[in-house]
């Protein structure tokens, strides 16, 4: 038998993701018939090589989704707003890399490998988590599974490419600005990236947490099914240009050993076991950029917390996080 292949889109095909989008549809073979890529005025015109053949980016207009068959966006929240629903009335399935869907209850908030039944419940858009919550569950997912998580404390150490095409630009500038002892000018963020740390990811609310350390609570809840859990976290920007890192430490109801955890996440799809502290052996994003697989390592008993076990997670934001994430999804479907 043939095997069927579908008319693609892919929404916002300029930006960092967009073009991990169109390495991973080839790297996975996804049954593509056509691909057509939209984008901003800024990006008609530009072009992108799929398969040997070179694209053009088209504009993204309200009625040019007739014979697509599935839709990857990834060109923020307000877009997604408008062009989404417009997508599934021509439909189109659509997998939304935004913040827009998250939160809603009629969206599926799916990583496959952790529940992905839930995306066989959509009404035509799936939503792709945070990055810095996939990563952080591909970990803390099959854990929960074995041992029913409760809480738990965690501190990101995010990529600046989690930024966009841009942020990587600013980094190399001020890099090579410091070098030459030149002035360096902060354009992306409020303060200078290069050899320096930012302990503030997206916007300030007024409980005095930024609105991307809210995102694993309240994404969490509904990937993981556990209205109650919790989730205190402080994300920090730093000056790597890709793969995100989480220290955790995550208080379980039932008892937890290293051991029985090291099992857990060795038989979990997607994660590698990277822990061998006596060899200097742990997960870095230097080592998991480019990669499919997620890492974790580090693990070791909480000392305070009840039933409490540390560890140390790392990913490719872009990929993972993302584009890789997105195709998995449409993989299920």
């Amino acid at each position: 038998m043939q095997k069927k292949t579908y008319h693609v889109a892919i929404v916002g095909a300029s930006g960092a993701v967009g073009q991990e989008l169109l390495d991973v549809l080839t790297r996975r073979r996804f049954p593509v018939e056509s691909l057509r890529l939209f984008g901003s005025e800024r990006s008609v015109g530009k072009t992108a090589t799929f398969q040997g053949q070179t694209l053009t980016i088209e504009l993204l207009k309200e009625d040019v989704f007739a014979g697509i068959d599935l839709a990857l966006f990834s060109a923020g929240a307000s877009v997604a707003r408008i062009f989404a629903p417009l997508a599934v009335q021509a439909g189109v399935v659509v997998v939304d890399n935004s913040s827009c869907f998250r939160q809603d209850e009629n969206v599926p908030l799916v990583i496959p490998e952790i529940n992905g039944a839930d995306a066989a419940g959509h009404r035509g858009i799936i939503a792709n988590p945070n990055c810095t919550t996939a990563v952080t569950l591909m970990a803390l997912g099959p854990l929960h599974a074995a041992f029913g998580v409760r809480r738990v404390f965690a501190s990101s150490y995010q990529a600046v490419s989690g930024t966009g095409a841009q942020a990587i630009t600013e980094l190399r500038e001020q890099e090579d600005a410091i070098a030459a002892g030149r002035e360096v000018i902060p354009r992306v963020y409020p303060h200078q990236i290069a050899f320096n740390v930012l302990p503030q990811v997206d916007r300030f609310l007024d409980n005095g947490y930024t609105k991307e350390e809210m995102k694993m609570q309240s994404e969490g809840r509904r990937i993981l099914h556990l209205p109650e859990f919790r989730a205190s976290v402080t994300c920090v920007r730093v000056p790597v240009y890709r793969a995100h890192s989480v220290a955790v430490s995550a208080e379980f109801e039932r008892p937890v050993t290293v051991e029985a955890a090291r099992e857990v996440l060795a038989r979990a799809p997607g994660l590698q076991v990277v822990d061998d502290p006596a060899n200097d052996l742990y997960p870095m994003p230097l080592v998991c950029s480019g990669q499919d697989d997620c890492q974790v390592g580090r693990l070791r008993m909480d000392c305070a917390l009840e039933n409490g076990l540390a560890f140390w997670v790392a990913g490719d934001q872009l990929l993972k996080g993302a584009a890789l994430n997105a195709v998995q999804i449409a993989e299920l479907l």
